[in-house]
């Protein structure tokens, strides 16, 4: 069933983004892509939980944010990891140490249920793609016509938007060396090859990047990152062509220390990057009621 813009009758949309330990939800103009700061509600959410105590934290999150909207809120876009059913709103999760417990559960229907709207009025999209639709509409990417972007976190997320339309590229799965990108461009590849060249084990990136710039081997890391980055893309983004590469997700505030190893590596395409933080997939995700963005439709 085709939502039409007479039916959305309003320009805001109950936005929500969807990570492995949270949920963050806020109100989105979809037609000038702004947040209202105000509204934005996160919770934390035991992502191995039980499949109730999992969709109670959801709703509490939705819940927050609508009683204090405003404006009618008939509208819900959802920035989700996969593996995911996006039209139907089905999450195949698994063998991912989290969200296990809502396999195969329409969390479509559980939307529309907690709010008292139409299932058709919820709408999924990946969560990388929704973070780099947001940059290319409303941040480090605003005015140009082709834009990539990847983001750079727990997994290697990518995707292109151009002329408002954003599509996953999944370059995460592609191979690459003796594997896939994913296993060299996400955070467990730092955490292995740490624990390579000096026998520590590191808990997460940011714990890495604290190092910096006085242990020798975090510096060595986070540079091999950069050249592996760097080979990686160049031949798929020599394809695509775009005329921007935004590099989104939290292990860009290190990017200070791999940047240069980057570039030095990458020269077809000019780098930026993310401006918006967690607002870049809020805003992704109301951008999909947009005509422009996505056919709005079930299937």
């Amino acid at each position: 069933m085709k939502i039409t813009e007479k039916e959305a009758g309003t320009s805001y949309v109950l936005s929500v983004d969807i990570g492995g330990s949270h949920i963050t939800a806020g109100i989105c103009n979809k037609d000038n892509f702004t947040v209202d700061e105000d509204s934005i509600v996160r919770v934390d959410v035991d992502s191995r939980a039980a499949a109730a105590e999992i969709l109670e934290r959801w709703q509490m999150a939705l819940l927050s944010v609508t009683s204090k909207a405003k404006h009618p809120l008939n509208m819900v876009g959802v920035a989700m990891p996969g593996p995911f059913d996006y039209p139907k709103g089905i999450s195949y999760i698994k063998g991912l140490s989290k969200y296990e417990a809502i396999y195969g559960m329409n969390i479509k229907q559980a939307f529309a249920g907690f709010l008292g709207i139409e299932a058709d009025a919820v709408l999924f999209r990946n969560d990388a793609e929704a973070t780099i639709a947001g940059e290319a509409l409303a941040g480090a990417g605003r005015g140009y016509g082709k834009v990539a972007g990847v983001t750079l976190g727990t997994g290697f997320g990518s995707a292109c938007c151009s002329n408002g339309t954003a599509v996953d590229l999944n370059y995460g799965s592609s191979p690459f060396k003796d594997s896939i990108a994913d296993d060299y461009l996400s955070t467990r590849w730092f955490q292995k090859r740490y624990r390579e060249l000096s026998g520590k084990d590191i808990p997460h990136v940011k714990a890495l990047a604290a190092l910096l710039p006085h242990d020798k081997t975090a510096v060595q890391v986070f540079s091999e990152f950069g050249f592996h980055m760097a080979e990686f893309l160049q031949q798929p983004l020599r394809q695509l062509a775009p005329d921007l590469l935004i590099l989104c997700g939290n292990i860009t505030r290190a990017a200070g220390y791999f940047l240069p190893a980057f570039t030095a590596g990458f020269t077809d395409v000019p780098v930026k990057i993310a401006q918006l933080g967690e607002n870049a997939a809020l805003i992704g995700a109301a951008a999909l009621f947009n005509n422009k963005n996505a056919v709005l439709s079930n299937s």
